[in-house]
């Protein structure tokens, strides 16, 4: 399975399970993910679902937006493999991705705010 979670921006809090094979991400009305930020291209980026042997796997590529695509802070050029916990940045809009599927938005949000405490060092003055 796999998981979107908005943690940042205007449509923050939302949450979307992932499709099976592709799930396109955008402005536009007609993608699967909806995100209304002026910063979004239309159709922004999508994020491919990709079973091999007994491992599902996702990537996620630019659609050829306007303001590029951003995992962990680096700049999408190719097709690049996400990992749970990798943050995604589009627009305005910063999302969380994850391997897991959640039953509703409050385990998303728990499981976010755990990752991100885990991940975080601590500042020694």
């Amino acid at each position: 399975m796999g998981t979107i979670l908005i943690v940042a921006g205007r449509d923050r809090g939302s949450y979307y399970p992932l499709a099976e094979s592709t799930t396109v991400i955008g402005r536009d009305e007609s993608c699967d993910i909806q995100i209304l930020d002026e910063m979004i291209s239309r159709r922004h980026t999508q994020v491919s679902c990709r079973q091999e042997q007994d491992v599902r796997r996702f990537f996620i590529s630019d659609m050829q937006s306007a303001n590029g695509v951003f995992v962990n802070g680096r700049q999408v050029s190719d097709e690049v493999e996400l990992n749970d916990g990798d943050t995604i940045r589009i627009g305005e809009s910063k999302l969380f991705f994850s391997t897991k599927r959640f039953r509703d938005l409050d385990t998303a949000m728990s499981y976010f705010k755990q990752r991100g405490q885990r991940d975080k060092g601590t500042i020694v003055r």
